[in-house]
């Protein structure tokens, strides 16, 4: 796993954080930086497939309703990847968890897939002005998930799920393995495929992989299949992206 830290690198909100000293001592860091005073801005965030094709998205961030409503960088690191996918996607059923903005959801949804981006029900908002921002209704839907709740039983089993900064509050990572294991069947049942990108914050991660290695193994993904400026997040950024599968 990557274990370098945020040495300022730059992304489209990079202005609003502020950078570390690499002398701090941010050992006990379990949580992102307060969120920043965004408040309904639009930013523009594009992407480039493995034929050259550029997705560009309008994305409406706000911080009202909390960290979730900013785009954060390992968002835009599993965005990158699923855009080098290109049209293998297309008519698949994706799931997102924990969306915040839908920006992952939304370039899954550019790339054909039916996509049900979701969140607790502030976020809601966000990600519906998200989708018809870039015109994707036909694609992508918005709906609330309670991670501490059953599964809806409307809920499709889905081909892929996503999960971009989920791991960051300790008291939901027991919710969240437990969502976890309720999209994904045992084998030799049908399973999902499941993409994980996160922000390495040391005692918070162990704690949250400690409960995940009860129901699931993971492998890292290939760096290729990132483009240039998401590469620069994940080498130097502490993202790393990951592929889970569940145990029997």
């Amino acid at each position: 796993m990557n274990t370098l830290e945020d040495d300022g690198v730059e992304f489209p909100l990079g202005h609003f954080f502020p950078v570390a000293s690499d002398n701090h001592d941010d050992s006990d860091l379990l949580l992102p930086a307060p969120a920043p005073p965004i408040h309904a801005e639009i930013i523009r965030i594009d992407f480039e497939t493995q034929t050259h094709q550029t997705i560009a998205l309008s994305l409406s961030v706000d911080a009202g309703p909390g960290c979730g409503g900013i785009a954060w960088p390992a968002g835009e690191v599993l965005a990158s990847y699923i855009s080098r996918r290109g049209s293998t996607l297309e008519g698949l059923n994706v799931l997102e968890l924990g969306s915040g903005t839908g920006l992952v959801g939304l370039v899954a949804g550019y790339l054909g897939a039916r996509v049900c981006i979701t969140d607790q029900a502030p976020l809601i908002p966000i990600m519906e002005r998200n989708i018809s921002l870039n015109g994707l209704q036909s694609h992508v839907t918005a709906t609330e998930l309670d991670w501490a709740k059953p599964l809806p039983e409307l809920l499709q089993l889905p081909d892929i799920v996503l999960a971009a900064d989920c791991i960051y509050l300790e008291a939901t990572f027991p919710l969240l393995v437990s969502t976890l294991v309720a999209l994904v069947p045992q084998p030799p049942g049908r399973a999902p495929e499941v993409l994980l990108s996160y922000k390495k914050r040391r005692k918070a991660d162990k704690r949250f992989f400690a409960l995940l290695k009860t129901h699931f193994t993971w492998s890292s993904l290939v760096d290729d299949d990132v483009d240039d400026r998401a590469q620069e997040r994940h080498d130097r950024g502490g993202i790393t992206l990951l592929r889970l599968f569940r145990r029997p």
